[in-house]
């Protein structure tokens, strides 16, 4: 191992190591899992959480979206921590509520992408609908020092 350190968020360790067979370098994250948590779908079966889906529904409707890698990573692992916090069993909807109110602070467009699958949009005015929710509210706060 050459180093070792906690990530942004704290919630994982963060190691860079390297092979002892060919020298290459890589990194690993190690996480602290509170509780095996299991999913409850919608037609009430019951499947283990998966970190890396829950990852890849969020990075699937933020691409292509000037959104930091790890703002994404701690979204995943607040809500991650939310749900290890809450029981042992969580019902699917409640974690996609959890990504709405995340992409709603984080990008007003990732957000439409995700409640368009999510809330299953049929028709176009289930768009624009949404798209006039967001509007009102206006655009997430930009970070400091970024220009528009």
């Amino acid at each position: 191992m050459k180093d070792s350190r906690s990530s942004e968020d704290g919630a994982a360790i963060r190691r860079r190591r390297q092979c002892e067979g060919c020298g290459a370098r890589f990194t690993t994250f190690e996480r602290v899992q509170l509780r095996d948590l299991v999913v409850i779908k919608k037609d009430g079966s019951r499947e283990a959480f998966d970190r890396a889906k829950l990852a890849r529904a969020i990075g699937f409707a933020s691409a292509k979206r000037d959104i930091p890698s790890e703002k994404i990573e701690r979204l995943v692992s607040s809500i991650q921590r939310q749900l290890e916090t809450s029981g042992d069993e969580v019902r699917a909807e409640q974690i996609g509520e959890r990504v709405m109110e995340g992409l709603k602070t984080l990008d007003h467009v990732a957000y439409i992408r995700f409640a368009s699958i999510y809330r299953d949009f049929s028709e176009a005015s289930d768009f624009a609908e949404i798209a006039g929710e967001v509007g009102e509210e206006g655009e997430p706060a930009p970070e400091p020092g970024k220009l528009l």
